[in-house]
């Protein structure tokens, strides 16, 4: 991970690498740390820790084993899901854990680390657990009064080749209609050496051979790398004072007081086994020249500093839900930082989180999930858009990076399906682009490469110009030159090529037929979605005047801006109001707002814009409501100035109680457990509430309540950074960096009651 974060050419509004006191930051933040009295009974009461590539879930049970499941972001398996590493099972005899004895288990936010304090007198023991925020290593260290015989135990699950079948391939979704055996391989165990346990799995077959066969690209396998075969994961244990008393246990040679467990981890696509064990021995050496007192330091200066950079800290009104909103969105915003800094985006469907599976009836693995290993845009993308506002640029390189790397195939398969020119991104797709066989359709008799089975997502083609969106947001926020033309400029120009030539025209007007609303109207013409977006990119783009912008680029725009539809508006009750498409042709099939779109992700319409009340209008007789999962409604709600709509929205949605113990594993909802999408819709809610940007404009308190205080430092467009402090319904201090741009700055304190019953 190291060179990645050397690279990454988002990180613009640079942290310097200085140490920053605790006292800074830790007194607020403590309020959030997650702190239990009791051992748990299973992996559903689990903790999360994590570098941002590797992380585990911590446990400790009743009978006083300390407990863990490990996993990182680019783990794919043969048939493409998202595994876990291992688990590990730590044993302390006598145990601290017994019941009745003092237990005191936290997460501390400042430092991101576990901490366990247990047992008393000669019994106390205690346990720090962290991911190295600058290394690929898991660090569990002990320190007991007396001293104790210490084993710790590599747990491999997959300990023969696995055939998924019924219900359990839906965590192999893609594959669910297969006519073959859908396997995962055995993972290896390696012998043992002195004081190390190392084990991987390596994929010996790839699902993406077999989906470019599938879907007309058999010429490519063995021209293009394959992404998933002979990937090869796993790493090694080690501890200091342990040595190896078979393949999968170490133990102390005698009672002792301290120990220092490294886990490694190393993801490789290597030409045979040996060249990953070297790999990984490699990587050991280094790790165990580092002083591992300097290692803690620069971690917690990392956290320190990212917990310095954005908060949004809520008090006042009612304490039991100010404090709820607090919690839940600064817990949600560790949650991303723990899985966001890896190869590859973060896993809408429980990130790297995932724990034993509840489900009655069925016994499956910790690698089970629902929706498996592709990525949904819909559900991806809102991990994504609170990070703006925190400045996490770092954190949004991998999503980018995914399609940028996918762009050469989608190209291909443009020019392969349709005979003209540009990408577009299947909504559902694994990571190197291709769709999942199941949407794309396994009977293939009387028809085309081009067809697309599933109407889910068979023309829905507006997720790419919401990435466009967002990274166009991430160009104004860091003005990141290369990021532009390395990234942005190539996606933008293929995307926008591709709705030029893709749609007919009829009376110099775009007509896109067939297409589809979302996954809601899967019949319709000219859908809202599609149209808010390009009309807000296009405009967007022809006002800048970049250089790297060629004249080639303004006229294909502006020539594609003029045929593009006008939004879509009918009438209703109240009055005109924003229509999902120009024309449905069946009824819905999901329960999206596609015609708020033009709110929320493309802000045509919201506070400080035209129009406002034809767009509060439509949210009010929107069809489908609610605040779970990736709903959206109290975004729109903050966006359109709805302060009541979105306040009683966000703590309805943070109300929810987790299947689990930790406070913000909410879920399944509509994905699985933790649900990204729940408490990310939650974090860009508030920020919406507390702070929106028109242009150069920075609108204040757009839709915040007046008996709610709150201290905060957001991120905004051109390297801005907004500090302050709200009280009793008036900001008492105001801090903008760089200066200039106090100028742009307009406190919206005093909006008039919205009269619902009007609209």
């Amino acid at each position: 991970m190291s060179a990645l974060l050397l690279s990454l050419s988002l990180a613009i509004i640079l942290i310097t690498a200085v140490d920053i006191p605790a006292s800074a930051a830790s007194q607020p933040l403590d309020e959030c740390n997650v702190v239990w009295n009791t051992p748990g009974s299973s992996s559903q009461d689990s903790m999360p820790i994590g570098n941002g590539d590797l992380a585990m879930n911590a446990w400790v049970e009743e009978n006083g084993d300390l407990r863990a499941y490990v996993s990182k972001t680019d783990a794919w398996s043969e048939i493409g899901r998202l595994l876990k590493l291992c688990g590990i099972r730590l044993e302390l005899s006598p145990n601290p854990f017994v019941s009745g004895s003092p237990y005191l288990q936290t997460l501390n936010l400042q430092e991101g680390v576990i901490k366990i304090e247990a047992g008393e007198g000669t019994h106390a023991v205690a346990v720090k657990i962290w991911i190295d925020a600058n290394h690929e290593t898991g660090r569990i260290q002990i320190r007991c009064k007396t001293p104790h015989q210490i084993v710790v135990k590599l747990e491999v699950w997959r300990t023969k080749p696995h055939e998924l079948d019924g219900k359990e391939r839906f965590s192999a979704y893609g594959l669910q209609e297969s006519p073959q055996p859908v396997i995962e391989s055995a993972d290896t165990i390696l012998p043992a050496q002195l004081n190390s346990l190392r084990w991987y799995h390596r994929n010996p077959s790839s699902i993406w051979a077999e989906s470019m066969r599938f879907q007309g690209f058999g010429d490519l396998i063995g021209k293009w790398q394959d992404p998933i075969l002979h990937r090869t994961f796993g790493g090694a244990i080690e501890g200091t004072g342990l040595l190896s008393s078979n393949n999968t246990t170490l133990v102390s040679s005698k009672p002792i007081t301290q120990c220092n467990i490294a886990i490694q981890a190393l993801t490789k696509i290597t030409n045979t086994p040996e060249e990953w064990e070297d790999a990984l021995s490699r990587q050991i050496i280094v790790d165990n020249g580092l002083s591992k007192a300097s290692a803690w330091k620069a971690h917690k200066n990392w956290w320190a500093r990212f917990w310095q950079r954005s908060y949004i800290r809520v008090s006042g009104g009612n304490q039991k839900d100010t404090a709820l909103v607090t919690r839940s969105y600064t817990l949600q915003r560790y949650i991303s930082a723990c899985a966001g800094r890896g190869a590859y985006p973060i896993k809408f469907n429980g990130s790297l989180f995932t724990v034993d599976p509840n489900i009655p009836g069925e016994m499956y693995s910790p690698d089970y999930r629902r929706w498996g290993g592709p990525y949904w845009f819909q559900n991806t993308r809102l991990a994504y858009w609170p990070m703006l506002d925190e400045g996490d640029f770092d954190m949004m390189q991998p999503l980018f990076r995914m399609y940028l790397q996918a762009l050469p195939f989608c190209e291909l398969r443009v020019q392969r399906y349709f005979h003209h020119q540009g990408a577009y991104f299947p909504e559902t797709m694994y990571f190197w682009g291709a769709y999942t066989n199941d949407d794309y359709g396994w009977d293939r008799k009387d028809h085309g490469y081009s067809y697309v089975a599933s109407t889910w997502i068979g023309h829905y083609y507006s997720d790419a110009l919401e990435l466009l969106t967002m990274g166009l947001d991430a160009y104004r926020y860091t003005q990141n030159k290369s990021f532009l033309t390395g990234t942005y400029l190539p996606l933008a120009r293929a995307v926008l090529t591709f709705y030029a030539d893709h749609y007919k025209s009829v009376n110099g007007k775009m007509v896109m037929e067939p297409a589809q609303a979302l996954e809601t109207w899967q019949k319709a013409i000219n859908p809202a979605p599609d149209i808010a977006g390009l009309r807000h990119m296009l405009a967007s783009l022809l006002a800048m005047r970049n250089k790297e912008i060629t004249s080639g680029d303004r006229a294909a725009w502006q020539s594609l801006l003029d045929k593009t539809p006008l939004l879509p508006i009918e009438d209703s009750p109240k009055g005109a109001i924003l229509a999902p498409a120009e024309k449905t042709l069946e009824p819905t099939h999901n329960i999206e707002c596609p015609e708020l779109y033009a709110v929320f992700p493309y802000r045509i319409y919201g506070v400080g814009r035209p129009d406002i009340e034809l767009a509060r209008r439509t949210y009010f007789a929107r069809l489908f409501t609610g605040h779970e999962g990736w709903r959206q409604d109290e975004i729109d709600a903050a966006d359109l100035g709805l302060t009541e709509e979105a306040e009683r929205g966000l703590i309805e949605r943070y109300s929810q109680k987790p299947p689990g113990r930790f406070p913000a594993f909410w879920g399944p909802n509509f994905d699985w457990i933790p649900d990204q999408d729940h408490g990310c819709a939650g974090q860009i809610a508030l920020q919406q509430m507390l702070m929106q940007t028109v242009g150069h404009r920075i609108l204040l308190f757009p839709a915040w309540p007046k008996k709610w205080n709150v201290s905060f430092k957001l991120h905004a467009p051109f390297r801005t950074v907004v500090e302050g402090i709200y009280r009793n319904g008036k900001l008492e201090e105001l801090r903008v960096t760089p200066e200039n741009r106090r100028k742009d700055v307009e406190i919206l304190e005093d909006i008039p009651a919205v009269n619902k019953k009007k609209l």
